[in-house]
């Protein structure tokens, strides 16, 4: 009988490959669902800390950075940043007036939560649309996915050093170094298999792509370790039995967008 853990995964996986394949019109309302679940999240998380961060000021903040992304890509975003800030910087004095004393601290709340969910999860967006970008979607992604087998496989029998006890006691260096190892690995595979739609990435490129986002992206999993142990919630939600929240599994995911998608940029030009 299959654990409803893998049931998840067998369900997950399949359909987020589908749509970065799929592209289009799907594929950006698939991101949008998938942002504002984990917006919504987000916000939960800290409402549970006793803070009072907007639900409102999120999820329109993280919608018109996904739209922006959409149709604009990278271009205007300092213009975007701008009137972000501003209209929060707004919206918080206001709540202040009217008698929230945590409006400063609300401030930096909604923000944090609209940069981290808008700008740095629309790269999902950004790495679909360089050219050729259905398949550097599908070299970055698995990379992680098989990064994140590596550290479970690896750690789970082996793993006797902690690397953040406190924050993270399950994880330890030996998995981590299984990641590495598989996500180099899986660089390496892709790249042959992928040989026919990318050309240009060979196999040192995979290795050294599956090298870098296996070493970064566990800073996207840790980052949402800390809210929720300050939340003193084992996870950001139930939405996916056996795995939590949106948010719980797309932690490692959106660092991998945004690395892969520069990394692409960078390789491209080696």
């Amino acid at each position: 009988m299959l654990s409803t853990r893998v049931k998840s995964v067998l369900v997950i996986i399949p359909l987020s490959l589908i749509m970065f394949y799929l592209g289009g019109i799907p594929f950006q309302i698939f991101i949008i669902a998938v942002l504002g679940i984990a917006a919504w999240e987000y916000w939960r998380l800290f409402r549970t800390m006793g803070f009072t961060p907007s639900l409102f000021i999120i999820l329109g903040g993280v919608l018109i950075f996904v739209l922006h992304r959409i149709f604009f890509g990278i271009k205007y975003s300092d213009i975007l940043f701008g009137i972000t800030i501003f209209l929060v910087a707004f919206y918080s004095l206001i709540r202040y007036e009217l008698g929230n004393e945590d409006a400063a601290l609300s401030f930096a709340l909604n923000l944090a939560g609209i940069f981290y969910l808008g700008w740095v999860g629309s790269y999902f967006i950004s790495i679909r649309s360089l050219p050729d970008g259905r398949w550097w979607s599908l070299t970055v992604l698995p990379i992680i996915w098989l990064a994140d087998l590596g550290a479970y496989t690896i750690g789970k029998p082996w793993g006797k050093h902690k690397m953040m006890p406190r924050l993270s006691p399950k994880k330890s260096w030996e998995g981590f170094l299984g990641a590495v190892a598989f996500g180099i690995a899986a660089g390496a595979l892709l790249s042959l298999l992928w040989r026919p739609f990318l050309p240009d990435l060979t196999i040192w490129k995979a290795m050294l792509m599956g090298l870098i986002l296996s070493l970064l992206t566990p800073l996207g999993d840790l980052t949402i370790s800390l809210f929720k142990r300050v939340a003193h919630m084992k996870d950001s939600g139930n939405l996916i039995p056996g795995h939590g929240g949106v948010l719980d599994r797309i932690d490692t995911w959106i660092w991998a967008a945004l690395i892969g998608y520069y990394l692409v940029l960078v390789l491209d030009c080696i």
